[in-house]
């Protein structure tokens, strides 16, 4: 099929697709030739059409269900494509895993100027198309990609930053020390597994250093909710046998703040794979980043494990102050008992929530966790 027989439509694009400069010398051209300033304006005209609109016209369909981010499912020559599986970016390349092999790819620039949310056009774990470079040994563009079919998101300088994409599980990992465990932000984790349908695991990292009565309370409410809670040891290989079973033939990444140690844990799940690790500091029990960038690594038990740079915090992205109580699997079965409609469980009387909480039925923890998450919604 020739492009021209291919559907047609018209896409938004970024603001600076066009890099050409606006006539600033107006002045100058007043002084040098007495021109009128009418006789100026009219010598560029912003118009729905021309070298300065946002609109442009591409072959491609339009999809707003794909989940990528992009409404736009870009056209490609099929005769000359390649399907293939991002595992890794890093500036302005991809590594794409394909049947022939791994190959170094850019980005096409028609698929970068697209105006959309996202932080990063491509991510690790993308399904893509890519187009060969003539004359290149395993070179070539990623010319579209496929639709997602979920994420893991956040919110970074205003921009949706997508950490990993088309994964079976979250492998939420925390730390019973040094630093210390967070379960807010192992809180907001489950949230955006709820929000993207992945099945999340609680990983506690580091029990060795710990008494094992210490987290019983945490465990025992996660665990209640239906979360699978492992406790394990990097160092010790204590609970690393019922890990190694849960990512047997599973795309599963793993997340959490710097320092808890994932990077030890890739190592003892899969020996050989000798990934860099730090150390705590001291002063301010904040872990150090050693991993850089996200990467799929295929394991020798099957499926797939995503590594990625620690954070320190997790502003969730697309979601309301509304939406935050309906992925809180503990206070779905109250929320609708309340006297208010349109009660936030926070404030107000004759609350079914806060009820629940008095009598013992939900974690005061998890509780004070979805009022902290509201408020920075607000």
């Amino acid at each position: 099929m020739t492009d021209r027989k291919k559907p047609r439509i018209r896409a938004e694009f970024r603001k600076s697709y066009d890099g050409r400069k606006r006539k600033r010398d107006f002045t100058r051209d007043l002084d040098d030739h007495r021109q009128k300033v009418d006789d100026l304006a009219s010598g560029e005209r912003l118009s729905g059409k021309g070298r300065l609109t946002r609109k442009r016209t591409v072959a491609g369909t339009l999809d707003d269900s794909t989940g990528s981010g992009f409404q736009v499912d870009l056209a490609v020559d099929e005769s000359k494509a390649l399907r293939g599986r991002v595992v890794k970016v890093f500036g302005l390349s991809s590594i794409v895993r394909t049947e022939a092999g791994e190959w170094s790819c850019s980005v096409r620039g028609l698929l970068k100027s697209l105006a959309t949310d996202l932080q990063h056009t491509v991510v690790a774990g993308d399904h893509v198309t890519i187009l060969p470079t003539a004359g290149a040994t395993l070179e070539g563009t990623i010319a579209r990609i496929e639709p997602r079919r979920n994420a893991i998101c956040r919110t970074s300088r205003g921009k949706q930053q997508i950490l990993v994409a088309n994964i079976d599980q979250v492998l939420i990992v925390a730390s019973a020390a040094e630093p210390d465990l967070k379960p807010n932000l192992v809180d907001r984790f489950l949230l955006s597994a709820e929000k993207s349908h992945m099945q999340p695991v609680i990983v506690i990292n580091k029990i060795d250093l710990v008494a094992p009565e210490s987290q019983i309370q945490l465990v025992g409410a996660w665990s209640q909710l239906g979360y699978p809670v492992l406790q394990v040891s990097a160092a010790t290989g204590q609970g690393m046998e019922r890990l190694h079973d849960l990512l047997r033939g599973r795309d599963s990444v793993v997340s959490g703040q710097s320092g808890v140690g994932k990077s030890s844990l890739l190592n003892a799940i899969q020996p050989g794979l000798a990934r860099r690790i730090g150390n705590v500091s001291a002063e301010n029990q904040k872990g150090r980043h050693t991993t850089t960038t996200a990467e799929l690594i295929p394991l020798e038990c099957g499926g797939h494990l995503v590594d990625t740079p620690g954070i320190r915090s997790m502003q969730l992205w697309d979601v309301s102050a509304a939406e935050v109580e309906g992925f809180f699997r503990d206070l779905r079965p109250f929320a609708n008992r309340c006297r208010f409609p349109d009660c936030t469980h926070t404030h107000e009387e004759q609350c079914a929530v806060k009820s629940a909480v008095a009598d013992g039925l939900i974690d005061l923890r998890r509780y004070d966790s979805y009022c902290q998450i509201r408020s920075d919604l607000d």
